[in-house]
Protein backbone atom coordinates (compact mmCIF):
# COMPACT_ATOMS: atom_id res chain seq x y z
CA UNK A 1 0.00 0.00 0.00
CA UNK A 2 1.00 3.63 -0.52
CA UNK A 3 1.77 6.03 2.31
CA UNK A 4 -0.92 8.41 1.05
CA UNK A 5 -3.52 5.69 1.65
CA UNK A 6 -3.14 6.54 5.35
CA UNK A 7 -3.40 10.31 5.11
CA UNK A 8 -6.27 12.42 6.40
CA UNK A 9 -6.94 16.08 7.16
CA UNK A 10 -7.10 16.85 10.86
CA UNK A 11 -8.08 20.30 12.17
CA UNK A 12 -5.29 21.48 14.48
CA UNK A 13 -7.75 22.36 17.23
CA UNK A 14 -8.62 18.66 17.65
CA UNK A 15 -5.06 17.80 18.76
CA UNK A 16 -5.36 17.61 22.55
CA UNK A 17 -2.72 19.80 24.20
CA UNK A 18 -3.75 18.90 27.76
CA UNK A 19 -5.25 15.82 29.43
CA UNK A 20 -8.96 15.91 30.30
CA UNK A 21 -9.64 17.67 33.57
CA UNK A 22 -10.59 14.36 35.20
CA UNK A 23 -8.76 11.13 34.35
CA UNK A 24 -11.15 8.64 32.78
CA UNK A 25 -13.65 11.25 31.55
CA UNK A 26 -12.71 10.82 27.88
CA UNK A 27 -15.09 9.82 25.14
CA UNK A 28 -15.01 6.34 23.62
CA UNK A 29 -15.76 5.59 19.97
CA UNK A 30 -16.84 1.95 19.67
CA UNK A 31 -16.62 -0.20 16.54
CA UNK A 32 -17.31 -3.91 17.05
CA UNK A 33 -18.04 -6.61 14.45
CA UNK A 34 -21.65 -6.73 13.24
CA UNK A 35 -22.59 -3.60 15.19
CA UNK A 36 -23.08 0.06 14.24
CA UNK A 37 -20.58 2.73 15.29
CA UNK A 38 -21.37 3.90 18.81
CA UNK A 39 -20.45 7.14 20.59
CA UNK A 40 -19.84 6.24 24.21
CA UNK A 41 -17.71 7.31 27.21
CA UNK A 42 -14.65 5.62 28.65
CA UNK A 43 -16.38 5.28 32.02
CA UNK A 44 -18.69 2.77 30.29
CA UNK A 45 -15.86 0.48 29.13
CA UNK A 46 -16.77 -2.33 31.55
CA UNK A 47 -20.16 -2.73 29.84
CA UNK A 48 -18.40 -4.02 26.71
CA UNK A 49 -16.29 -6.63 28.53
CA UNK A 50 -17.48 -10.16 29.34
CA UNK A 51 -16.66 -12.10 32.52
CA UNK A 52 -13.62 -14.24 31.80
CA UNK A 53 -12.15 -11.84 29.23
CA UNK A 54 -8.49 -10.88 29.65
CA UNK A 55 -7.31 -7.26 29.46
CA UNK A 56 -3.55 -6.90 28.90
CA UNK A 57 -1.88 -3.69 30.10
CA UNK A 58 1.61 -2.34 29.38
CA UNK A 59 3.17 -1.45 32.73
CA UNK A 60 6.11 0.52 31.33
CA UNK A 61 6.93 3.85 32.98
CA UNK A 62 8.09 6.96 31.12
CA UNK A 63 11.60 8.13 31.98
CA UNK A 64 12.59 11.79 32.43
CA UNK A 65 14.49 11.09 29.24
CA UNK A 66 15.17 14.61 27.89
CA UNK A 67 18.41 16.39 28.80
CA UNK A 68 19.49 19.91 27.79
CA UNK A 69 23.07 21.15 27.71
CA UNK A 70 25.99 22.03 25.51
CA UNK A 71 29.10 20.59 23.91
CA UNK A 72 32.52 21.50 25.29
CA UNK A 73 32.80 23.86 22.29
CA UNK A 74 29.74 25.76 23.53
CA UNK A 75 27.14 24.57 21.00
CA UNK A 76 23.68 23.90 22.41
CA UNK A 77 22.58 20.27 22.50
CA UNK A 78 19.51 18.24 23.45
CA UNK A 79 19.57 14.51 24.19
CA UNK A 80 16.61 12.14 24.34
CA UNK A 81 17.65 8.90 26.04
CA UNK A 82 16.13 5.99 24.12
CA UNK A 83 17.53 3.10 26.13
CA UNK A 84 19.65 2.67 29.26
CA UNK A 85 22.30 0.04 28.46
CA UNK A 86 23.92 -0.20 31.88
CA UNK A 87 24.54 1.96 34.95
CA UNK A 88 26.66 4.50 33.06
CA UNK A 89 25.82 4.02 29.38
CA UNK A 90 22.75 4.97 27.36
CA UNK A 91 21.69 5.22 23.74
CA UNK A 92 20.19 8.60 22.86
CA UNK A 93 18.89 10.73 20.05
CA UNK A 94 20.88 13.97 19.76
CA UNK A 95 19.64 17.29 18.47
CA UNK A 96 22.41 19.82 17.74
CA UNK A 97 23.54 22.16 14.99
CA UNK A 98 26.30 19.62 14.27
CA UNK A 99 26.26 16.00 15.42
CA UNK A 100 28.94 15.25 18.04
CA UNK A 101 31.80 12.98 17.00
CA UNK A 102 33.21 10.13 19.06
CA UNK A 103 35.15 11.52 22.02
CA UNK A 104 33.09 14.72 22.25
CA UNK A 105 32.37 15.79 25.83
CA UNK A 106 28.82 16.92 26.60
CA UNK A 107 27.71 18.99 29.59
CA UNK A 108 24.08 18.75 30.69
CA UNK A 109 22.03 20.49 33.36
CA UNK A 110 22.85 19.53 36.94
CA UNK A 111 26.54 19.22 36.21
CA UNK A 112 26.08 15.98 34.27
CA UNK A 113 29.11 15.08 32.13
CA UNK A 114 28.89 12.57 29.31
CA UNK A 115 31.13 11.45 26.47
CA UNK A 116 29.82 10.45 23.06
CA UNK A 117 31.50 7.09 22.42
CA UNK A 118 30.07 5.79 19.14
CA UNK A 119 27.16 5.88 16.73
CA UNK A 120 24.65 3.05 16.49
CA UNK A 121 22.58 3.97 13.47
CA UNK A 122 20.54 7.04 14.39
CA UNK A 123 21.45 6.68 18.06
CA UNK A 124 24.48 7.99 19.95
CA UNK A 125 26.15 5.91 22.66
CA UNK A 126 26.76 8.17 25.67
CA UNK A 127 28.93 7.34 28.68
CA UNK A 128 27.86 9.25 31.80
CA UNK A 129 30.67 10.10 34.24
CA UNK A 130 30.47 10.19 38.03
CA UNK A 131 29.18 7.89 40.74
CA UNK A 132 25.46 8.22 40.05
CA UNK A 133 23.72 5.85 37.64
CA UNK A 134 22.01 7.00 34.46
CA UNK A 135 18.67 6.25 36.14
CA UNK A 136 19.49 8.52 39.08
CA UNK A 137 20.73 11.33 36.84
CA UNK A 138 17.59 11.24 34.71
CA UNK A 139 15.32 11.15 37.77
CA UNK A 140 17.01 14.23 39.25
CA UNK A 141 17.81 16.34 36.20
CA UNK A 142 15.89 14.97 33.22
CA UNK A 143 12.68 16.35 31.73
CA UNK A 144 9.53 14.45 30.80
CA UNK A 145 9.51 13.99 26.99
CA UNK A 146 6.05 15.05 25.82
CA UNK A 147 5.26 14.11 22.20
CA UNK A 148 6.28 16.56 19.45
CA UNK A 149 2.67 17.47 18.58
CA UNK A 150 2.10 18.84 22.10
CA UNK A 151 3.34 22.36 21.48
CA UNK A 152 4.03 23.39 25.06
CA UNK A 153 6.64 22.60 27.66
CA UNK A 154 5.92 19.82 30.14
CA UNK A 155 4.20 21.14 33.28
CA UNK A 156 4.11 19.76 36.80
CA UNK A 157 0.79 17.95 36.32
CA UNK A 158 2.22 16.09 33.30
CA UNK A 159 4.48 14.17 35.69
CA UNK A 160 1.32 12.42 36.89
CA UNK A 161 -1.03 12.60 33.90
CA UNK A 162 1.48 11.34 31.30
CA UNK A 163 1.90 8.12 33.31
CA UNK A 164 -0.63 5.32 33.64
CA UNK A 165 -1.80 4.63 37.19
CA UNK A 166 -0.25 1.15 36.93
CA UNK A 167 3.16 2.25 35.54
CA UNK A 168 5.94 0.26 37.23
CA UNK A 169 8.94 -0.54 35.05
CA UNK A 170 10.86 2.56 33.98
CA UNK A 171 12.28 2.58 30.49
CA UNK A 172 9.88 4.26 28.02
CA UNK A 173 10.23 7.62 26.29
CA UNK A 174 6.53 7.79 25.46
CA UNK A 175 3.47 6.69 27.41
CA UNK A 176 1.26 3.76 26.35
CA UNK A 177 -1.48 6.34 25.97
CA UNK A 178 -4.55 4.07 25.82
CA UNK A 179 -3.77 3.29 29.46
CA UNK A 180 -3.96 6.94 30.50
CA UNK A 181 -7.77 6.69 30.60
CA UNK A 182 -7.89 4.02 33.30
CA UNK A 183 -8.74 4.87 36.91
CA UNK A 184 -8.82 2.69 40.01
CA UNK A 185 -12.62 2.80 39.83
CA UNK A 186 -12.66 1.40 36.30
CA UNK A 187 -10.13 -1.31 37.18
CA UNK A 188 -12.19 -2.33 40.22
CA UNK A 189 -15.35 -2.48 38.09
CA UNK A 190 -13.61 -4.86 35.71
CA UNK A 191 -12.31 -7.08 38.49
CA UNK A 192 -15.73 -7.17 40.18
CA UNK A 193 -17.36 -8.61 37.05
CA UNK A 194 -14.83 -11.41 36.70
CA UNK A 195 -12.43 -9.88 34.18
CA UNK A 196 -8.77 -10.93 34.32
CA UNK A 197 -6.21 -8.11 34.32
CA UNK A 198 -2.72 -9.02 33.07
CA UNK A 199 0.46 -6.99 32.60
CA UNK A 200 3.27 -7.13 30.06
CA UNK A 201 6.10 -4.65 29.49
CA UNK A 202 7.10 -2.93 26.26
CA UNK A 203 9.39 0.09 26.61
CA UNK A 204 7.98 2.54 24.06
CA UNK A 205 10.74 4.17 22.01
CA UNK A 206 10.93 7.57 20.33
CA UNK A 207 10.61 5.75 17.03
CA UNK A 208 6.86 5.56 17.67
CA UNK A 209 6.76 9.18 16.41
CA UNK A 210 9.15 8.53 13.52
CA UNK A 211 7.55 9.35 10.16
CA UNK A 212 7.37 6.81 7.37
CA UNK A 213 9.76 8.19 4.75
CA UNK A 214 9.01 5.78 1.89
CA UNK A 215 6.03 5.80 -0.48
CA UNK A 216 5.67 1.99 -0.55
CA UNK A 217 5.03 1.11 3.12
CA UNK A 218 6.41 -2.40 2.62
CA UNK A 219 9.85 -0.77 2.36
CA UNK A 220 9.62 0.85 5.81
CA UNK A 221 11.79 -0.60 8.59
CA UNK A 222 10.38 -0.33 12.11
CA UNK A 223 12.36 0.85 15.12
CA UNK A 224 13.17 -1.80 17.71
CA UNK A 225 11.62 -1.94 21.19
CA UNK A 226 12.26 -4.25 24.16
CA UNK A 227 9.38 -6.26 25.59
CA UNK A 228 8.70 -9.00 28.12
CA UNK A 229 5.77 -11.41 28.36
CA UNK A 230 5.67 -13.70 31.40
CA UNK A 231 4.70 -17.36 31.53
CA UNK A 232 1.79 -16.43 33.82
CA UNK A 233 0.37 -14.07 31.19
CA UNK A 234 0.74 -16.73 28.49
CA UNK A 235 -1.16 -19.22 30.66
CA UNK A 236 -3.91 -16.68 31.43
CA UNK A 237 -4.39 -15.91 27.72
CA UNK A 238 -4.37 -19.55 26.67
CA UNK A 239 -7.00 -20.38 29.31
CA UNK A 240 -9.20 -17.52 28.06
CA UNK A 241 -8.88 -18.71 24.46
CA UNK A 242 -9.85 -22.22 25.54
CA UNK A 243 -12.98 -20.82 27.25
CA UNK A 244 -13.94 -18.82 24.17
CA UNK A 245 -13.28 -15.47 25.88
CA UNK A 246 -11.76 -12.40 24.26
CA UNK A 247 -8.21 -11.15 24.77
CA UNK A 248 -7.98 -7.36 24.90
CA UNK A 249 -4.89 -5.28 24.18
CA UNK A 250 -4.91 -2.02 26.11
CA UNK A 251 -3.01 0.01 23.56
CA UNK A 252 -1.01 -0.75 20.45
CA UNK A 253 2.09 -1.45 22.56
CA UNK A 254 0.39 -4.35 24.34
CA UNK A 255 -0.71 -5.63 20.95
CA UNK A 256 2.81 -5.34 19.49
CA UNK A 257 4.28 -7.25 22.44
CA UNK A 258 1.76 -10.10 22.32
CA UNK A 259 1.69 -10.49 18.56
CA UNK A 260 5.51 -10.43 18.58
CA UNK A 261 5.52 -13.17 21.20
CA UNK A 262 3.28 -15.25 18.91
CA UNK A 263 5.25 -14.83 15.68
CA UNK A 264 6.49 -18.41 15.88
CA UNK A 265 2.91 -19.69 15.55
CA UNK A 266 2.10 -19.91 19.26
CA UNK A 267 2.29 -17.48 22.17
CA UNK A 268 5.67 -17.79 23.86
CA UNK A 269 6.91 -16.22 27.10
CA UNK A 270 10.23 -14.37 27.15
CA UNK A 271 11.95 -11.03 26.76
CA UNK A 272 13.49 -9.75 23.56
CA UNK A 273 13.51 -6.89 21.06
CA UNK A 274 10.83 -6.56 18.41
CA UNK A 275 10.60 -4.58 15.19
CA UNK A 276 7.23 -6.02 14.19
CA UNK A 277 5.42 -3.93 11.55
CA UNK A 278 1.68 -4.59 11.48
CA UNK A 279 -0.02 -3.50 8.26
CA UNK A 280 -3.21 -4.56 6.41
CA UNK A 281 -2.99 -8.26 5.61
CA UNK A 282 -1.33 -9.16 8.92
CA UNK A 283 -2.70 -12.35 10.49
CA UNK A 284 -3.42 -11.74 14.18
CA UNK A 285 -2.74 -14.65 16.52
CA UNK A 286 -3.73 -13.29 19.94
CA UNK A 287 -5.77 -10.09 20.14
CA UNK A 288 -9.57 -9.91 19.72
CA UNK A 289 -10.25 -6.39 21.08
CA UNK A 290 -8.14 -3.24 21.07
CA UNK A 291 -8.45 -0.08 23.15
CA UNK A 292 -6.44 2.70 21.55
CA UNK A 293 -6.28 6.44 21.02
CA UNK A 294 -6.48 8.20 17.64
CA UNK A 295 -3.22 8.21 15.68
CA UNK A 296 -1.32 10.55 13.38
CA UNK A 297 -1.85 10.64 9.61
CA UNK A 298 0.58 8.39 7.69
CA UNK A 299 1.76 6.76 10.94
CA UNK A 300 2.65 3.11 11.53
CA UNK A 301 0.07 3.03 14.34
CA UNK A 302 -2.71 4.08 11.95
CA UNK A 303 -1.55 1.21 9.70
CA UNK A 304 -1.76 -1.15 12.68
CA UNK A 305 -5.36 -0.26 13.56
CA UNK A 306 -6.29 -0.46 9.86
CA UNK A 307 -4.92 -3.99 9.81
CA UNK A 308 -6.91 -4.90 12.92
CA UNK A 309 -10.32 -3.35 12.24
CA UNK A 310 -10.17 -3.05 8.46
CA UNK A 311 -8.89 -0.25 6.26
CA UNK A 312 -12.28 1.04 5.07
CA UNK A 313 -13.82 0.83 8.55
CA UNK A 314 -10.98 2.81 10.12
CA UNK A 315 -11.24 5.54 7.48
CA UNK A 316 -14.97 5.78 8.26
CA UNK A 317 -14.26 5.88 12.00
CA UNK A 318 -11.74 8.71 11.66
CA UNK A 319 -14.11 10.73 9.49
CA UNK A 320 -16.81 10.22 12.13
CA UNK A 321 -14.41 11.20 14.94
CA UNK A 322 -13.44 14.42 13.18
CA UNK A 323 -17.04 15.36 12.42
CA UNK A 324 -18.04 14.66 16.04
CA UNK A 325 -15.08 16.65 17.39
CA UNK A 326 -13.27 13.87 19.23
CA UNK A 327 -9.90 14.83 20.75
CA UNK A 328 -6.87 13.30 19.05
CA UNK A 329 -3.51 11.78 20.01
CA UNK A 330 -1.86 11.15 23.40
CA UNK A 331 -4.12 13.26 25.62
CA UNK A 332 -7.17 12.71 23.43
CA UNK A 333 -10.16 10.37 23.40
CA UNK A 334 -10.18 6.61 22.87
CA UNK A 335 -11.53 3.93 20.54
CA UNK A 336 -12.67 0.38 21.25
CA UNK A 337 -12.14 -1.82 18.20
CA UNK A 338 -13.05 -5.44 17.49
CA UNK A 339 -10.94 -7.53 15.15
CA UNK A 340 -12.51 -7.66 11.72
Amino acid sequence: MHINDFDFDLPAELIAQHPPEVRGSSRLLVSLPDAPIEDSHFSQLASYVRPGDVLVFNNTRVMNARLFGQKASGGQIEALVERVVNEHTALAHIRASKSPKAGTELMFEGGIRATMQARQGELFELYFHGEQTVWALLAQHGHLPLPPYITRAAAEDDDERYQTIYAKREGAVAAPTAGLHFTETILQQLKAQGVHLAEITLHVGAGTFQPVRVEDISQHHMHSEWYEVSEAVVNTIQAAKARGNHVWAIGTTSMRALESAARGGHLEAGQRDTDIFITPGFEFQVIDRLVTNFHLPKSTLLMLVSAFRGYDEVRKLYQHAISERYRFFSYGDAMLLGRK
